[in-house]
């Protein structure tokens, strides 16, 4: 039977809830436990993909095309596993489930309630996770802080749950603030005993306590928190500001959590394996190079906007005993070419990641631009490769005014296009190029060289495309189209071999890196920088 622990948060919001489960299920992995984690978010949104980058953060996009919360990329970077759709439970899909039954007449006439039936639809969720998955141990993240009004439904339907499971087969782990007065020195504990009071009152009494905080946690604090919170005493963990996320698994492992979680779910505390965990921080820890990688984009104002893409060269330095500096380049602020070498004069590698909209898209192939002209390392995401097409169509396949027909409709050499399967699609939910899709590589190029294969599947979420009637035109300038779908009808690499390093694609790699397996694009990048660094 699959044991169940549910993770809920306290006093702020944006406490890290994400990394407490993505943390806890690595060090459930290295004890050959079957782990998967689902997250619960309360906003009514059926999921993120309409939602600004500057309210939400990334979209993230699973295997089977789901575009869900930016936390499923971090459950599936630490557990290493692929995540689907039913791991990501929005209030509005429950809501849409239940109202759609309801016009079905699937109720038989009853009046449709938030208890039994949306409490019973969220139940439905966590059962079907488990049976699809079927995992040892499913860790579910209830988002939001607790007290908000919209996630009630969801923690009523865990207290439900947890009743209907039994006590040894699931547990509540609570995430709260110790705030720190630094004028008196004192880490306060009252938010936390707040917290917990009205976790109680909803009926779920949590069995353990992670306590994020800026400074140690002293016993006598830890003993006064179990007390008050009736947890025992070895079950109140610090989580303490660490310089990288990746460190969080080590350090609650030597508070003992994996230990006291098997305890209360009552299985065996079979002996970890953290010897490469462990490798890996101390290669994050002792880097032996150093490079400046700037991003240009649109969203810069809000870094978890591309947090994937952040993450992705982590790992690529992480491989090449590489520190990674970022230089955030807002692609607005880019207006001449002057501006461009004044930003990214000092940098070593340039990523353009993915986007929506005209707005600060003439910067971004100014950036483009500098990167080809000056043999700068380059990697294109998604509108990053459309850049790359537009860019090269008109400065060195003299293609004047060549644009994509999202930016410029009446563009006389409409070098990037809307999909021909997108073309009679009215709505904007779930509707653009989702998944993972095959791409056929050519020989003889960067793609090959670093994928080691001639078919490899990756992930999209988009609505434009390169416009195939272009492409003699443009590989004749020298543009190299190096991955296309199997039909070679939607180009999916691009490349310019006069460079060290110039590639864009069509789809989002960075969505399947891993700390300790880099995307192969992200580490041909970072080995070439820091080869032309090193020469």
């Amino acid at each position: 039977m699959t044991k169940y622990i549910f993770i809920t948060g306290g006093v702020v919001s944006s406490l890290g809830k994400g990394i407490v489960a993505a943390s806890l299920g690595r060090l459930l992995v290295s004890r050959g436990y079957k782990v998967s984690v689902q997250k619960f978010d309360p906003y009514i949104n059926v999921d993120p993909g309409t939602m600004s980058p500057f309210q939400h953060g990334e979209v993230f996009v699973c295997e089977d095309g789901a575009e869900t919360d930016l936390d499923l990329g971090h459950y599936e970077r630490f557990i290493d596993t692929n995540l689907s759709q039913i791991n990501n439970v929005t209030s509005g899909s429950v809501y849409q489930t239940v109202i759609n039954k309801e016009r079905r007449g699937e109720y038989l006439g009853a009046t449709v309630q938030m208890i039994p039936h949306i409490t019973g639809e969220i139940k439905s969720r966590l059962t079907l996770a488990s049976k699809r998955n079927n995992p040892d141990i499913l860790i579910a993240e209830i988002g939001g802080t607790i007290g908000d009004i919209e996630s009630l439904p969801f923690i009523e339907a865990i207290r439900q749950f947890r009743a209907e499971v039994g006590p040894q087969n699931s547990m509540s782990i609570h995430v709260t603030l110790l705030p720190y007065l630094p004028t008196s020195g004192e880490l306060k504990t009252k938010p936390t005993q707040h917290s917990v009071n009205v976790l109680r009152s909803y009926g779920i009494q949590p069995e353990m306590l992670v306590l994020r905080t800026q400074v140690p946690v002293s016993k006598s604090e830890k003993d006064k928190i179990a007390l008050f919170c009736s947890v025992n005493k070895e079950s109140v963990i610090e989580c303490k500001d660490l310089k990288s996320i990746y460190e969080v698994p080590l350090y609650l492992e030597k508070q003992g959590i994996t230990s006291q979680v098997l305890k209360t779910l009552n299985l065996e505390d079979k002996p970890a394996d953290l010897v490469q965990w462990a490798d890996l921080i101390n290669k994050i820890n002792n880097p032996k190079h150093e490079l400046t990688v700037a991003i240009a984009g649109k969203y810069t104002e809000l870094n978890d906007a591309y947090i994937s893409v952040v993450e992705s060269l982590k790992h690529a330095g992480f491989q090449n005993d590489t520190k990674i500096n970022l230089k955030w380049i807002a692609s607005e602020e880019i207006l001449t070419d002057e501006d461009a070498k004044a930003h990214l004069c000092d940098v070593d590698a340039i990523v353009v990641p993915g986007g929506f909209g005209v707005r600060g898209i003439e910067g971004k192939l100014k950036v483009v631009k500098y990167a080809r002209e000056n043999n700068v390392p380059y990697l294109g995401l998604c509108l990053g490769m459309q850049c790359a097409v537009i860019e090269f169509a008109r400065n060195v396949a003299h293609l004047e005014d060549a644009n994509s027909t999202e930016f410029d409709k009446n563009t006389p050499h409409k070098v990037v296009d809307l999909m021909e399967e997108q073309k009679n699609i009215a709505g904007y939910g779930a509707t653009m190029r989702l998944g993972s899709y095959p791409c056929k590589i050519a020989p003889n190029t960067k793609a090959r060289e670093v994928y080691g294969s001639d078919l490899i599947l990756e992930r999209h979420r988009h609505r434009f495309e390169f416009n195939s009637e272009y492409k003699d035109i443009l590989t004749k300038a020298g543009l190299v189209i190096s991955g296309t779908s199997p039909d070679e009808l939607l180009a999916e690499i691009v490349e310019y071999p006069k460079n060290d390093w110039f590639v864009a694609c069509q789809f989002h790699p960075e969505f399947k890196s891993r700390p300790q397996k880099p995307h192969p694009l992200f580490d041909g990048l970072i080995k070439t920088a820091l080869k032309k660094k090193l020469s």
